[in-house]
């Protein structure tokens, strides 16, 4: 009985659409891999996101490997379905070879070269690893949620679903970025009172002089930069999404506008003294910082259009539709009635099971353009990896066929039968 360990020449660990892609192009090089995801593949995208989700950027972006948007609205914004159908799709078309249900717990280098790789349903060792599970791992729930009232029912936002989940009443939303943004606005859309805790988030405008601001940008090369010319270097990684929403065809994200229509903003949540909840008052300093970006881009789209000499229909910069009379710094929770709070304050990433050194002090991955110091140890699918689409359906396959390029220079290959 032949008890060895299975060897697999590259491990990819996570199913989604950054290791399917990675699989697509080791299938092109005849690489023999193993796809392992804890959950299912399209888990993400259907499990972890509310009911009226749809994508920031138009669908034309969707361009995974072999498999670019094909539908008949390029400038529109596909709904949750809709995206978990065109991820689908992807899937049956690269049938990579896939253990779903199988968690990875931990992997390290072998004396001999190359990795140990154990799961919750036995071991491997591999050549090479490709981590692309995300950098999206723990829900961060701050230690300001423990003193709210047990009658208070409290969501992250990877758990919200829609405003009938909720308990009648008002709801607190607490961050401003992508998710808090559209979970405020879907809550507000549907006549729930609001309060929203206003972060640092920047915003950006939706439609600009006759075009969605992405296709100007795409236009202006910027989708194409990488990191390493960004103004902010590796900085960048660490800035928080533009709110901007494709609900309904797409349009702005105003805090102010949802002012005037009744919610009410404060600035950044910082304590609950056992009746009110205390926050920052810097609301107005947040809300004209929000403003100038949307009107630095806008400028640098006027100033593209007068070098190049577009015709192109006249724009204007963003003046403020509501200011805050006072910045409130408390709110007594009983006498506002909130039912629930929404907690849209982001994920951090768990890699605990990665014992390669490959991790800085506070846990992220070195790498340059997915490359680590660790030979044959790879990253893929994180945020400005190596341009702003990397963590997106935009970059994704510039991404993999880079990594995979690395990993054929030094794999033995042999022709691989295409499972049907």
């Amino acid at each position: 009985m032949n008890n060895a360990t299975p060897h697999i020449p590259v491990i990819v660990i996570g199913g989604g659409q950054a290791g399917l892609s990675v699989s697509y192009y080791l299938q092109q090089q005849g690489i023999e891999h193993l796809l392992l995801e804890k959950k299912t593949q399209l888990h993400a995208w259907r499990d972890q996101r509310w009911d009226s989700f749809c994508l920031v950027t138009p669908n034309w972006q969707c361009a995974l490997p072999g498999h670019p948007y094909d539908g008949d609205d390029p400038h529109g914004f596909m709904v949750k379905d809709e995206i978990v159908a065109y991820l689908r799709a992807f899937a049956d078309k690269v049938q990579a070879p896939i253990r779903e249900g199988v968690a990875v717990t931990r992997v390290a280098q072998r004396a001999e070269g190359g990795f140990s790789v154990d799961t919750s349903d036995g071991s491997y060792t591999a050549d090479k690893v490709v981590v692309a599970s995300g950098g999206y791992h723990q829900p961060i729930m701050p230690t300001l949620s423990q003193p709210l009232p047990s009658s208070v029912v409290q969501l992250h936002s990877g758990d919200y679903r829609n405003p009938a989940q909720l308990p009648e009443g008002a709801v607190l939303v607490v961050g401003s970025g992508q998710s808090g943004a559209q979970i405020a606005e879907d809550l507000h859309l549907a006549g729930r009172q609001v309060y929203l805790a206003v972060g640092n988030a920047p915003r950006c405008a939706r439609f600009y002089r006759g075009k969605d601001v992405v296709d100007w940008l795409a236009e202006m090369k910027y989708y194409d930069m990488p990191v390493t010319e960004h103004p902010l270097r590796e900085g960048v990684r660490d800035n928080t999404n533009h709110y901007v929403t494709g609900r309904d065809g797409g349009r702005d994200i105003d805090l102010r506008r949802f002012a005037r229509e009744g919610m009410e903003l404060f600035g950044v949540l910082e304590d609950f003294d056992g009746e009110s909840l205390c926050f920052r008052p810097h609301l107005r300093a947040a809300l004209d910082e929000a403003d100038s970006v949307y009107n630095n881009i806008n400028q640098r789209i006027d100033q593209y259009i007068d070098k190049h000499g577009i015709a192109a229909p006249a724009g204007q910069p963003y003046q403020p539709v509501w200011q805050p009379e006072s910045e409130r710094t408390r709110l007594a929770l009983q006498q506002a009635g909130i039912t629930a709070v929404v907690w849209c304050i982001g994920f951090r990433p768990d890699y605990s099971w990665l014992q390669v050194p490959v991790l800085d002090g506070k846990g992220y991955p070195r790498y340059e353009r997915g490359v680590t110091p660790v030979d044959g140890c790879y990253f893929i699918g994180l945020p400005w990896l190596h341009t702003w689409g990397s963590g997106r359906f935009s970059g994704i396959a510039r991404d993999a066929q880079y990594l995979v390029e690395q990993i054929a220079q030094t794999t033995a290959t042999e022709p691989l039968a295409r499972r049907a």
